[in-house]
């Protein structure tokens, strides 16, 4: 679960690249080169309908693994500072540089002209927020799972998930879950207003989130489960790259981080078979870990928190201020970001003070 949770981490970097110079009419980014096709968009039409919900399930689990170990309140202060310290305070210290570049474009058109410097600086923190809204989303899960615990307190619900898929037909259970995935999806804004904050709830999807985080709590937290997926990693992989195929050859070219896209059947078919192979894939074949490996699942999270200064600032000077050709630009800012988000990530660290608003560390770990 480790190795899978950094793995994706990983995707997540390589997959803001791309998004930052799409024209597929996402939300976010600066714009792609021409309004002809970028075929390299391709990449945020395999990644997005699966990574961030494999995150939350992952987060799941590891919450239960941490309550079985930790007092609740000790763990939930620790979700507090690791989660919403980074989330809040760090945009204030951080993070407004990335509201800085994402508002440049604005900027240069004279949008802000005659606004006080600290009004700017406050937007420009607000508009840092980038992709931290997973941990806002997370901050708030993990409150919320504190009251569900008190719902389940003697562990039978959770004990019931694991005797469930512990049985012979427990993978068809497993897969059945794929309609909850379908169900969160339809609690999105299909038709959100300009003038709201529609776009924003689409953007944070909270009902959805909630659902394989839950999951990841209840069901895919026992050894049962895993074990299946394990298993059946094959089969599992075999149909999700066959549902993949079929969605990005029949999809191509829309926006795919609409409601309606999002909440197709055969986007959601996908992204849950991605989910269930990726689990299984990794149970089977990457239960392991080396030094390489242990670095990362301690640092994976410190460079989700930074990556973005660098796509944002870098992609922003070149498309802006140089003449590069695409596949330059691109590969600049790929080998950037696995660069120079560790080297940020290792300075941050290092500081103190720092590392508690930015990281949400107390104190500087020995990696």
């Amino acid at each position: 679960m480790d190795n899978l949770r950094w793995v994706t981490v990983l995707l997540v970097l390589f997959y803001h690249v791309i998004y930052f110079f799409n024209n597929k009419g996402v939300f976010g980014g600066i714009g792609g080169f021409g309004e002809g096709p970028q075929y390299q968009d391709v990449v945020m039409y395999i990644l997005y309908p699966w990574f961030m919900p494999l995150l939350f399930l992952l987060a799941g689990v590891s919450a239960r693994y941490a309550l079985e170990r930790h007092p609740a309140g000790e763990w939930f202060k620790s979700r507090t500072r690791k989660l919403l310290v980074p989330a809040t305070i760090g945009l204030l210290v951080f993070h407004w540089m990335v509201g800085y570049f994402n508002t440049a474009v604005a900027a240069k058109a004279g949008t802000f002209d005659g606004m006080p410097g600290v009004a700017k600086y406050f937007m420009w923190a607000v508009s840092g927020t980038g992709p931290l809204w997973f941990i806002q989303d997370l901050w708030l899960f993990s409150l919320l799972l504190l009251l569900v615990r008190k719902l389940d307190g003697n562990g039978r619900f959770y004990e019931w998930c694991g005797k469930i898929a512990g049985e012979k037909a427990g993978m068809v259970w497993i897969l059945l879950l794929g309609l909850l995935f379908w169900l969160g999806e339809q609690t999105l804004v299909m038709h959100p207003r300009p003038e709201s904050a529609d776009g924003l709830y689409n953007l944070y999807k909270p009902l959805f989130y909630f659902i394989p985080f839950l999951m990841g709590y209840f069901i895919f937290a026992s050894d049962e489960a895993q074990e299946k997926l394990g298993r059946a990693w094959i089969p599992l992989m075999c149909a999700a790259v066959a549902s993949g195929a079929v969605l990005v050859s029949t999809t191509f070219g829309q926006d795919n981080t609409s409601p309606q896209y999002l909440s197709s059947p055969l986007n959601c078919l996908y992204g849950w078979m991605m989910c269930l192979a990726l689990m299984g894939w990794f149970k089977a074949r990457f239960d392991r870990t080396g030094q390489f490996a242990g670095y990362m699942t301690r640092s994976s999270f410190g460079l989700y928190i930074v990556h973005y200064l660098v796509i944002a600032s870098l992609g922003y000077m070149m498309k802006i201020y140089t003449t590069l050709p695409p596949v330059v630009i691109y590969l600049i800012l790929a080998v950037a970001v696995f660069t120079l988000s560790p080297l940020l990530y290792e300075i941050l660290r290092r500081i103190p003070f720092v590392r508690w608003c930015v990281l949400g560390e107390k104190k500087r770990k020995n990696l």
